[in-house]
């Protein structure tokens, strides 16, 4: 599925993690690695730039983080990102430039690309968000089957084993997330396209479409 490809969703001039992805095809793969990754990363970061908050937390100085924000490692937080309050993120987590992580807002083993914004009671376990995407009020990933068997992506007939019981969304650069929708496990959303509110979507979702619900997905041009 070529849709589903890393060169087809990202691009990887935005993320300090861009060194995660170069070795892999489809973003999923980076899933399992991306704790080990950060601690490696971590250890490398300028400390004139970012500070290191407890165990295998690092902060940029210039990033914004609420008193009431809980901070897990590993985790990175990238320059002028803004965690407000009661934000909680559990680990694993990497926050790119100037991405917003919002009030009740949870992240779990999760790359942000610079300018991801999760502002309102979203949760994003397991999941890679493109530059620039943003997941509207209440919208979140749903990262485990309810029969709890290992995911698959599938687009039409064709499907991709992925291995893992967890994975929740892969959202390419720019996307728009409705309010109160969710995201099955295994979606993959290309870049800058638009999910209703309210909407229940799993499978692949083309580049530069309107999914209104299942079954119905347009070209935005």
């Amino acid at each position: 599925m070529e849709a589903c490809k890393i060169s087809q969703l990202y691009d990887l001039n935005y993320t300090i993690a861009r060194g995660l992805f170069e070795n892999a095809e489809y973003p999923w793969e980076v899933l399992p690695v991306i704790g080990e990754y950060i601690l490696r990363l971590g250890a490398k970061l300028d400390p004139e730039k970012f500070d290191r908050r407890g165990e295998d937390v690092w902060v940029a100085r210039s990033a914004k983080v609420a008193p009431t924000a809980c901070l897990n490692g590993p985790l990175i937080i990238d320059e002028e990102a803004e965690i407000r309050h009661c934000a909680f993120i559990r680990g694993k987590a990497i926050v790119g430039k100037n991405c917003v992580v919002g009030n009740s807002t949870e992240l779990k083993n999760v790359v942000l690309f610079d300018g991801v914004q999760v502002p309102h009671y979203n949760y994003v376990g397991d999941s890679v968000l493109g530059h620039k995407s943003h997941m509207g009020a209440g919208s979140i990933t749903s990262n485990v089957k309810s029969d709890k068997t290992l995911v698959e992506v599938k687009s039409g007939d064709e499907k991709i084993a992925t291995g893992l019981k967890k994975f929740g969304a892969m959202l390419g650069d720019r996307v728009e997330v409705g309010c109160g929708s969710v995201l099955n496990p295994g979606t993959v959303i290309g870049h800058d396209s638009n999910i209703y509110p309210l909407s229940s979507v799993r499978g692949v979702v083309p580049a530069g479409s309107i999914y209104k619900k299942q079954g119905e997905v347009v070209e935005k041009y």
